[in-house]
């Protein structure tokens, strides 16, 4: 009798151990959520306050069409708390069929998608520039730490059934934490609770400090898991790409920019206001040179942290403001893309067709040529 329970024993452990084997390589193979050239479609699902109609004519099925048609393999889907769920967390159907239609849209025309929780109410990137820090609760609380893995696990209920091969979640936009280890935290926190339900979706994972390429150096990525992409994002110089922009203090500046080279001549900062001369008297505006050689530096961190964690680098943002003179911003595109290809980075522009963008909605219209044919590889300019 002992030797029957003794074979037994072996069998269970044998079994369990086979068991263990399979889950283990089920969790560990890499997907083939394959990425190179993609655009935000922003400023639809996030940062817009079109409802109704407006809304849902805004994005059609011939943008997914044109995307692939122009080449573009992927797109990253900005989405906001706000559009999803009421201030009592009750979800506002309307913004979830609209997901949903993108979501197959863009699997319909071969386009990979991320799924970027953008903006979230306890957290908003630009309520530092603003201001209004203290209105990030975030790091500092434990129940917006839970919604926001809340807000996950509804997401994932939703798209759960969707391939780990098409599909990939970014679950929050450019967080700025007052310590890089509170958002290392609360990674560790996510990530747990999202691969518990999901053990194979690939997840991006952004940097502290508006998904710094500086900040690269200090994100720590949980171990062993291969189905990570990371992220950075890069408008550098931003005298540049954001020339003008209303909603940056950068942007009061009215004079010369240059590129390649020093963006601001010693005659155009002296001729600046003494308020502007101070948002230019940095250094880095006024004595660094910018080039493809700057270009190259900024990005080693990243560079370097990617292949500390052997996974796919991908920058999920950079453009030029629509106003900035088209000349500077085809250089500093060219420069870029050059970067992306050395370096094996993948990409998404800012954007499809909002400020930064390339598509008039409103004209149904390229607005910008010269730039679309640079970013697919079918002209230059």
């Amino acid at each position: 009798m002992r030797k029957v329970f003794s074979t037994l024993a072996l069998i269970a452990t044998t079994a369990l151990a086979l068991m263990a084997c399979s889950t283990e390589s089920t969790t560990n193979k890499v997907n083939n959520f394959q990425i190179h050239r993609g655009t935000n479609m922003s400023h639809w699902l996030s940062q817009s306050e079109e409802r109704g109609e407006a809304r849902k004519n805004h994005i059609q099925e011939d943008d997914f069409v044109r995307l692939n048609q122009l080449g573009f393999d992927f797109i990253r889907l900005p989405i906001d708390e706000v559009q999803f769920w009421d201030e009592n967390g009750k979800k506002l159907p309307e913004a979830w069929d609209l997901l949903r239609f993108a979501v197959d849209q863009s699997i319909k025309n071969n386009l990979r998608v991320i799924v970027d929780l953008h903006i979230i109410r306890s957290h908003y990137f630009n309520a530092v520039v603003e201001g209004n820090g203290e209105a990030n609760t975030l790091f500092s609380s434990e129940k917006a730490q839970q919604d926001l893995i809340n807000m996950w696990y509804q997401l994932s209920d939703m798209l759960k059934g969707y391939s780990n091969d098409s599909v990939a979640y970014e679950f929050m936009n450019e967080p700025v934490a007052d310590e890089h280890e509170q958002w290392n935290q609360l990674i560790a926190r996510v990530h747990k609770a999202l691969r518990e339900r999901e053990p194979q979706r690939t997840l991006v994972i952004g940097s502290n400090m508006w998904q710094g390429y500086e900040t690269m150096k200090y994100l720590k990525v949980p171990e062993g898991d291969k189905n990570i992409i990371l992220s950075f994002h890069y408008y550098n110089p931003m005298l540049l790409t954001h020339y003008g922009a209303p909603w940056t203090p950068i942007g009061q500046y009215k004079g010369k920019v240059n590129y390649p080279g020093v963006l601001v001549s010693k005659e155009d900062y002296e001729a600046a206001s003494d308020t502007v001369k101070h948002l230019l008297d940095e250094g880095k505006y006024t004595t660094q040179v910018w080039d493809i050689n700057k270009i190259r530096e900024d990005f080693k961190d990243a560079i370097a942290a990617a292949k500390k964690y052997d996974l796919q680098l991908f920058c999920g943002e950079w453009g030029v403001y629509e106003p900035v003179d088209r000349e500077l911003a085809y250089k500093w595109t060219k420069d870029m893309l050059t970067v992306f290809k050395e370096n094996n980075i993948a990409w998404t522009s800012w954007c499809y067709d909002a400020d930064f963008g390339f598509w008039d909605q409103q004209k149904d219209d390229f607005k910008d040529k010269g730039l679309v044919e640079l970013l697919t590889g079918k002209g230059e300019k």
